[in-house]
């Protein structure tokens, strides 16, 4: 739409219009009233998108240089897949939570226990990798979260996915499935903001194989509270050293060095953030 066809359906001047887009002119509540008429947008729905896409720069963002783009994915996901999804999820929590505070003084996790946010977490993280990738909800299985219809090495490749504000923690589970993991470690600020640190990638053995990357915890009882959790499987060391192995994006804050490895004879693969090559090498 041109400035000459929105003065014309909001019934302004073309000349009264061009002054208030280059702040020239002042405007009243009914100007705007018209404007958002003749755009066919609700007034408040107009207001908070035009703050959102101010204070949208505020948001988290994932730094580029940090993504190891030589660790494996699942087929079909990129590097460039987890940034957008990634910069999407931050951004999605930062949204709620500037409505929120500005409601309430409070942002959201002021109202959500810890594992019930992290959860939170890991479907809004779940919801961008739909919006962002090949991988998408999968609506048909309880197993994985998402599955990538057009993989043609496996049909149907699958991708379970976590958050955790434990950073370089291992995978945790409520069955101990074999296939690709995704774990995604953040940490939250006062404002609310997340911002994703770590992100693990790495396929696990199912725990009912001979070399499980999952073991059984059971279900535990929290002593604070007396509440109950569900069933619990947690990764193995092996397993939790193939999701470190496997860290496509890690800050360069996080102090890896003295976290535990256990390969069961393996070789450390190239990818791996402990592999280190030898100084004669060229």
């Amino acid at each position: 739409m041109t400035l000459e066809q929105l003065a014309a359906q909001a019934r302004i001047t073309y000349q009264y219009l061009s002054g208030l887009e280059n702040g020239k002119e002042n405007f009243t509540i009914g100007v705007l009233e018209k404007i958002a008429d003749a755009l066919h947008f609700p007034i408040s729905e107009l207001v908070t998108a035009a703050y959102h896409e101010e204070d949208a720069l505020k948001a988290p963002h994932l730094d580029a240089k940090y993504f190891r783009r030589d660790v494996p994915l699942p087929e079909g996901l990129t590097a460039k897949h987890l940034e957008a999804a990634s910069n999407q999820a931050m951004l999605v929590i930062h949204r709620i939570n500037w409505h929120l505070i500005s409601a309430t003084g409070r942002p959201l996790q002021r109202f959500v226990q810890g594992n019930n946010f992290s959860g939170l977490v890991s479907n809004i993280l779940c919801d961008a990798l739909d919006a962002n990738s090949p991988y998408k909800h999968n609506s048909h299985q309880r197993h994985s979260d998402l599955v990538n219809p057009d993989a043609k090495r496996h049909k149907g490749e699958g991708l379970e996915v976590k958050a955790t504000i434990k950073v370089g923690k291992g995978g945790e589970s409520h069955n101990g499935h074999g296939g690709w993991h995704l774990i995604a470690c953040y940490q939250s600020d006062k404002a609310g903001d997340v911002r994703f640190l770590h992100l693990m990638c790495a396929a696990l053995n199912d725990h009912r194989s001979e070399a499980p990357d999952w073991k059984y915890v059971g279900s535990q009882v929290n002593v604070a509270t007396g509440s109950q959790r569900t069933e619990t499987y947690v990764t193995t060391r092996s397993g939790t050293t193939k999701l470190r192995d496997g860290s496509v994006y890690i800050d360069p804050s996080i102090d890896y060095r003295r976290w535990r490895q256990e390969r069961g004879g393996q070789p450390m693969p190239p990818w791996s953030i402990f592999f280190r090559q030898p100084e004669n090498s060229s």
